[in-house]
Formats: C-alpha cells, sequence, structure tokens
C-alpha cells in the first residue's frame, strides 16, 4: 500500500491502492482472485470480490448416481454486507450441470446465498438484525445496507411471517392463557376503513387482528383459539360498542365484558358536556343575554378538563412555567401560562345550574369508579342515572340510558379493576408506527409489523445462530 503523508494535517493520505484486506468471511467454498472498484447509479463506490466457486464432488453427482459434467457458467454477482459507506459484492461463474446419462440437469449450490434473493446470507441476516432492531425504518435500513426498499420490505414481511405466523399464513396461536383481554378498533387509511386488535391485557401483547369493527372479528378470534383456550378468560375491556360486547356474550357467555372509567367520561364529554354547552350558548343568545353566551366561548376544554387538571395549569401559571411552541423553520417562542382556569370554571358553574349537573355528575363518577365493591358502585351509578333523569336535558337522557344499558360492564370495573392504559398504548404504537412509515398499503404486512412492535425486546437473530457454530 502506497501512501504520503500531508503536511498540513499530518494524516495519511493513500495515494494508491496495491492491495485489498483479506477480511475472514462465511462465503464458504468462494476464491477471490482479484478486487475492482466500480461505481453504482446512485453514486455510492462498489467494492467488487472477483472469484471462483468451488465445486464440491456432491454437486457433480445426478440422482441416477452418474457423476454429472459442466454444461455452462454464466456469472452470477451477489450483493454482500457495505464496507463503511461503501457497497460490496461477489461475483463468480455459477456452474450448471448436466447427467450424460439420464439428461437431467441442475444448478451449482451456493451454500452462502440468501434464499429467494441475489445477496449473501450475511447481508440478509445483517439487514434482519437491523429490522428487528426496531429503530429504523425501512427507508433508513435501505441506505445502511444498500438494497432497495421493496427488497428490504420483502425481508421484513418475511421475518416476520417466520416469527407470528403459521406457515405464512395464519396468525400463530397464543402460547399462554390469559385472563383478562382488550379490544378496541382502530383507524385504516385515513379513516376510510377500521381494523380491530385484541390484546393480551396482562403483557401487553397483540393475540389478534383484523380488518373491519364487526362481529365476525370476535368469531374468528375465538375459532381461532378455540374454546377451551376462551374457558381461561373471565373478562373483556372494550368501549360503549355494542357488537363486540355482543359478540363475546353469544359464544362466551361466562366472560364479564367491562367498561372503564376513560371510556365512559369520553362518551359523557363529547356527547354530552359539548353538546350541552353549545345548546346553553344559542339559549342564551336567543334570549338577549349576549354577555353569557360569549362567556362559554372556548370553554370547551375547561368544562372537559378535571378540577385537578385546572388547579394544575394555574399552579404552572404561578411557578413561571412556560410553553414552548412553534416550527424549527420559523422559529420557536416562549408563552407565558396563563392563570385562572379554576376561577373561570368555578364562574361558570355559578352562573349556569346545567353546567354545575355536570360537573357533579363528572365528580359522582370519578368517586364510583373508585370502588372496589360491585353492589356499591352499582349504587353510586344508579344515583347518577338518577340525576340524569330528573333533569330533564335530552343530552343527560341519553346519558341515562348509556349507563342503563351497560350497567353491568360498568359496575364489573369494581371487580376487575381494569385500565385502558394498554389498549390506548397500542393504539399509539399504530399511530406511531403508521406515521414513521409514511403509511403501509399493505395491510397484512402492518398488521405483521404491530404484532412485533407490541411483543418483547429485540433479540438478536432468535432462529438463527448459524452463523455462530
Amino acid at each position: 500500500m502506497e501512501y504520503i503523508r500531508t503536511e498540513a494535517s499530518g494524516q495519511l493520505v493513500f495515494e494508491k491502492a496495491t492491495d485489498y484486506l483479506c477480511i475472514p468471511s462465511c462465503l464458504y467454498g468462494f476464491k477471490n482472485e482479484r478486487t475492482t472498484t466500480e461505481t453504482a447509479q446512485s453514486g455510492r463506490r462498489v467494492i467488487c470480490f472477483r472469484g471462483t466457486l468451488a465445486i464440491e464432488e456432491e454437486d457433480r453427482m445426478c440422482k441416477c448416481g452418474t457423476r454429472m459434467h459442466i454444461n455452462a457458467h454464466s456469472d452470477i454477482t451477489l450483493r454482500h454486507l457495505c464496507f463503511g459507506g461503501n457497497l460490496s459484492c461477489v461475483l463468480f461463474p455459477h456452474n450448471r450441470f448436466k447427467c450424460p446419462a439420464c439428461g437431467a440437469t441442475k444448478s451449482q449450490f451456493i451454500s452462502f446465498k440468501a434464499m429467494g434473493h441475489r445477496m449473501t446470507e450475511e447481508l440478509y441476516q445483517y439487514t434482519k438484525d437491523l429490522l428487528a432492531h426496531g429503530t429504523y425504518t425501512n427507508k433508513q435500513v435501505a441506505e445502511i445496507t444498500g438494497l432497495g426498499k421493496n427488497v428490504v420490505k420483502d425481508i421484513d414481511k418475511q421475518r416476520l411471517q417466520e416469527l407470528y405466523t403459521v406457515g405464512g399464513k395464519g396468525l400463530i396461536k397464543p402460547e399462554k392463557t390469559t385472563r383478562i383481554l382488550g379490544i378496541d378498533e382502530f383507524k385504516l387509511h385515513n379513516g376510510r376503513k377500521y381494523a380491530t386488535h385484541i390484546i393480551d391485557m396482562e403483557t401487553g401483547h397483540i393475540l389478534w387482528i383484523a380488518n373491519g369493527k364487526k362481529k365476525q372479528v370476535v368469531y374468528d378470534f375465538i375459532d381461532h383459539v378455540g374454546l377451551e383456550w376462551m374457558d381461561s378468560v373471565e373478562a373483556v375491556a372494550c368501549d360503549m360498542n355494542s357488537d363486540f360486547q355482543e359478540a363475546f356474550e353469544e359464544r362466551c357467555p361466562h366472560i364479564q365484558p367491562v367498561f372503564d372509567h376513560f371510556h365512559l367520561i369520553k362518551n359523557f364529554n363529547d356527547k354530552v358536556v359539548s353538546e350541552v354547552r353549545k345548546d346553553e350558548q344559542r339559549r342564551l343568545y336567543e334570549g338577549g343575554d349576549i354577555e353569557a353566551a360569549k362567556a362559554l366561548k372556548k370553554t370547551r376544554y375547561i368544562l372537559m378538563s378535571k378540577r385537578s387538571t385546572l388547579q394544575k395549569k394555574d399552579l404552572d401559571a404561578e411557578a413561571g412555567r412556560v410553553i414552548h411552541h412553534g416550527s424549527p423553520l420559523f422559529g420557536t417562542a416562549d408563552v407565558v401560562r396563563k392563570s385562572g382556569y379554576e376561577e373561570k370554571y368555578d364562574a361558570l358553574l355559578r352562573e349556569n345550574t346545567l353546567l354545575f349537573t355536570l360537573d357533579l355528575i363528572k365528580e359522582k363518577l370519578d368517586d364510583a369508579y373508585k370502588d372496589t365493591d360491585e353492589a356499591r358502585m352499582a349504587e353510586k351509578i344508579i344515583d347518577i342515572m338518577d340525576i340524569c333523569e330528573a333533569t330533564g336535558n335530552r343530552h343527560l337522557l341519553w346519558f341515562r340510558n348509556l349507563l342503563d344499558k351497560h350497567f353491568e360492564g360498568i359496575i364489573a370495573h369494581a371487580t376487575f379493576q381494569i385500565t385502558s392504559g394498554k389498549v390506548e398504548g397500542i393504539n399509539q404504537k399504530i399511530k406511531t408506527l403508521r406515521r414513521h412509515g409514511y403509511g403501509y398499503p399493505d395491510d397484512e404486512y402492518f398488521f405483521l409489523k404491530l404484532f412485533d412492535a407490541s411483543r418483547r425486546d429485540y433479540d438478536r437473530n432468535p432462529k438463527s445462530h448459524r452463523f455462530c457454530d
């Protein structure tokens, strides 16, 4: 290797390469005779290892027992591991044999070629390692390995199918039984389609995921795991989707649906608090009380928040904490938090009896969901139903009917104490994964990615240690 030393920095600078590093590899049978460098279409440098592949005697033997002879030997190129920012490949003649006795033909076996891909097994396994790590997007893995994005996606899908499907078709059956399940639907493809996932509430693992949000999803899951497996399930956490509740009750009547505090409050805020505020604002405008109507403007957040949340915001404002917002392109700004949230909330309650009733119901719901005795919780929920009915307001009457229809599932929370934390955590992973990958048009691949994201931490080549022997 010839080099010169620069005077400016004193660093060694290679002037002309006459030799290359001899790096041990798993390219068994390949003999590197010369190495050249070329430039790929992307502009990256490609190190080409040119040579020959040793012919094993067993390759020459035909099934009929006759020794075959070489019939042709076209060159083959396999992508190999990158060297820093440089791509690499191996090139050698790929022999084809023909039997003089029976006329059968076959190609020379390449032990280090990845099945189904024009690359070495080492590059294939390295790509799988990067994908299994879960940190890199497919585009980033493609940049690191020099492979195409579609090739990376095919490798990742094959990796996931090996882990979570049976023969690349149906999902694997859960190995362990669980006591509590969770089920929820999420949007696909910008809200045009829906899919449903069923998770193990103890581990957070997705057990089933499929298109749709109807009963059939539940039926397919039960058929998948079997009734014997379902016997160990005691409860299922779900939202107010009646299809899910009815499907479990039809097939597995011993399973108790449970509706947690989050979904009930969400229905109360979206369908009652928000609508009552609009109705009151409209009523005040029509009655000529313009100032009172204006006071209800931009109060949706305050009315939907818990008192403890408003108190925390006021404390942050008193402590001088600021909100950092803005865009990296246009600069950021620091805005001092405004105080007076709780004071404004109390003022709204004093001026409007119906809003005061909404606050009372929220406090009673919080108190009911803290109870661990079903009988006491039932009494508290009935008390809330009576308050709703006494108001005569159509939105609160709707909420009263909602509590009545889902009464057993609501008070069951006292026994099972289920929260929607793991379900909502999966929903956040879904949003993050979709945003990270700029959408996944292949539903099967997307579902497998979600299946994998909910599982254990990264383990290097859990099913393949061929190069460690």
